[in-house]
């Protein structure tokens, strides 16, 4: 895990070596080379079991960076018979520098963690994660300030659906290498940091959310790439530019296809995701009558990227 996570922080320390500066295709291509390496292939080989959430193993945290350092995902398994609550989930985040939570507004209470389930009314309605409704490609906080993105993320599912609910993942680099691949313009274009705007969030004349204005790929303070995206239609403003509608394009072309690097996985009760951020989906679900087979999910997203503690 040590070598790992040292070959691609040794990447990112300086502007100069950073695989993202487009006039620097030599270390470019020496970390797309190591990235695509020996990258999974199949979900099994993101899912670690753990025993107890509170205090990961030394074994149990080393699989888990490891991977997060290789695809910026991991998957966990906890024991069914563990109760996993919110302040298991709180110390699971921390053991990966994961602190600082995004209280968003349909949060629910002070601790920012967010119960995902149907609500049939109520202020939480209005949003497609509360309904049983797709939910297209998209990055978490995408609407959120430019100055405070949402780096990481971490789901848990303590009761999934009678049928669907599956989530589509890709890593982020993964999208970047793509489009970077196909044309490096695409990469500059969406790197604009007015190339993305949402509209604020205004109901009963009253702003709840202020307008949004920053690029699709930035670089973090880690050196790490940052990734802030939505594929939806409506309440989003492009920048008028042919480059930038082709790399659009290109990238909904490459979320929709069927490359081998977008995992399709549906949580199972007690089984959770850590995340760069990453791209991500949601099929439609149905819940059953019973309570054990009605949705819940519950998700953290954090001000912080991953990180060694």
């Amino acid at each position: 895990m040590k070598n790992l996570q040292t070959s691609f922080i040794t990447n990112y320390q300086t502007r100069q070596a950073s695989p993202f500066d487009l006039s620097n295709d030599a270390s470019y291509l020496a970390w797309r080379d190591s990235k695509l390496e020996n990258y999974p292939s199949v979900i099994k080989d993101l899912i670690i079991p753990i025993k107890n959430p509170k205090k990961l193993s030394f074994s149990e945290k080393s699989q888990i960076l490891g991977l997060l350092y290789k695809t910026n995902i991991a998957f966990y398994q906890v024991q069914n018979d563990i109760e996993v609550d919110k302040n298991s989930l709180d110390l699971l985040g921390r053991q990966f520098g994961l602190a600082h939570i995004d209280r968003t507004l349909t949060a629910e209470g002070e601790d920012g963690i967010t119960p995902l389930q149907v609500e049939a009314n109520g202020e939480r309605h209005d949003y497609i994660p509360y309904t049983d409704k797709p939910i297209n490609w998209h990055t978490d906080g995408y609407y959120n300030e430019v100055d405070k993105p949402v780096q990481a993320m971490l789901l848990h599912c303590t009761r999934p659906a009678l049928e669907g609910g599956e989530n589509q993942i890709v890593d982020n680099d993964l999208a970047y290498i793509y489009l970077r691949d196909k044309n490096p313009a695409y990469i500059e274009a969406l790197m604009q940091n007015d190339v993305m705007t949402i509209p604020a969030n205004e109901q009963n004349g009253q702003i709840l959310r202020a307008e949004s204005v920053g690029s699709v790929f930035s670089i973090n303070e880690q050196g790490g790439l940052r990734t802030r995206y939505t594929a939806r239609k409506r309440n989003i403003i492009w920048k008028d530019d042919p480059i930038v509608k082709e790399a659009v394009t290109e990238l909904n072309a490459f979320l929709n296809s069927e490359s081998p690097y977008i995992f399709r996985h549906c949580l199972a009760p007690n089984q959770g995701l850590i995340c760069n951020n990453v791209l991500h989906n949601r099929t439609g679900f149905k819940n059953g009558n019973d309570i054990a087979q009605q949705r819940l999910i519950y998700r953290i997203r954090y001000y912080d990227a991953v990180q060694e503690i």
